[in-house]
């Protein structure tokens, strides 16, 4: 907990923003569940605490909008702590050797918060379909973003792409081949963590009856046999097609409005987000319940 509160970006007593309500179309409402949050305190109520677990294991993804002003995240790490308390979920990971539980996603030219080296969140730079460390041999089950300043500009809107309705769009063959172990995924510079590991080994690609997962990120992806290359191949011209973009939910920054928190499954979901056009655009993140990726047995959303 200490080491989270250490992490935290911390300015100082603020004067309460005034809370814009989330603007949803009828697709992202069938899919996302929006959970208004009156007080501090839900975060800590067993009722509350349910209603975001079972929104997690049944659909993947659930957004909170709080009523409150909370610039330092202090629902957000009390949530999270309780959830790992009373459900079972393992705590957050910490992003690098340098950094805590804590992330601060948001442009950046000069001051980076790892290694002294920039990270794709720290640009302005289009995000294209990726899910969260994916260089982890456990990946983290889920991540939040906690919306502290949207995009005013009409930038930065977060796309989100079910990976079951992306695997019925790839071939057998595909699917074979991204389940290899016959891919090398480097450890970006700015989260290498104490044991200096640079790269894994692995599959991207893992199914069950009832259950797939995908990692993915294709900058910090190389194929090892000819196979994956093709494997790989077919999935980045699916993901950029026109089948993929109409299974995709995008939330601008009218759906992710000031004091917005979108949680999800990271196994479950890949997200992307397209150029930001304002530099003050400002989101936190925190990842956990890491578990070591294909894991057989573990529920899926």
């Amino acid at each position: 907990m200490q080491r989270l509160a250490r992490s935290l970006f911390t300015s100082g007593a603020r004067a309460a923003k005034s809370v814009n309500a989330p603007i949803r179309d009828q697709n992202i409402s069938d899919l996302v569940p929006l959970i208004n949050v009156s007080s501090l305190e839900y975060a800590s109520q067993a009722k509350h605490l349910s209603t975001v677990n079972q929104a997690l294991q049944d659909k993947g993804m659930l957004q909170l909008q709080l009523g409150f002003a909370d610039d330092d995240s202090h629902f957000l790490q009390t949530l999270i702590s309780n959830l790992h308390k009373h459900h079972n979920h393992g705590l957050p990971i910490t992003h690098s050797a340098e950094r805590g539980w804590f992330w601060d996603v948001r442009p950046s030219s000069e001051s980076f918060q790892s290694h002294d080296h920039q990270a794709r969140s720290e640009t302005m730079q289009e995000f294209e379909w990726h899910t969260d460390c994916s260089y982890e041999e456990s990946p983290p089950r889920y991540f939040a973003l906690q919306v502290l300043q949207p995009d005013r500009c009409g930038g930065g809107t977060l796309s989100v792409l079910k990976v079951d309705r992306l695997l019925r769009l790839l071939s057998p063959f595909a699917q074979n081949g991204l389940s290899s172990h016959d891919y090398r995924i480097t450890v970006p510079t700015e989260f290498i963590k104490e044991d200096g590991q640079k790269h894994i080994r692995g599959n991207m690609l893992a199914v069950y009856p009832g259950c797939c997962q995908l990692r993915f990120r294709d900058d910090i992806t190389e194929p090892l046999t000819e196979n994956a290359a093709k494997a790989l191949e077919e999935l980045k011209d699916v993901l950029s097609g026109k089948n993929a973009e109409e299974q995709a939910l995008h939330l601008t920054p009218q759906s992710l409005s000031r004091g917005s928190i979108i949680m999800m499954d990271n196994r479950q979901w890949l997200h992307a987000r397209n150029e930001l056009r304002d530099p003050r655009r400002h989101l936190r993140r925190v990842r956990w319940d890491a578990t070591p990726f294909g894991s057989a047995g573990l529920s899926c959303a």
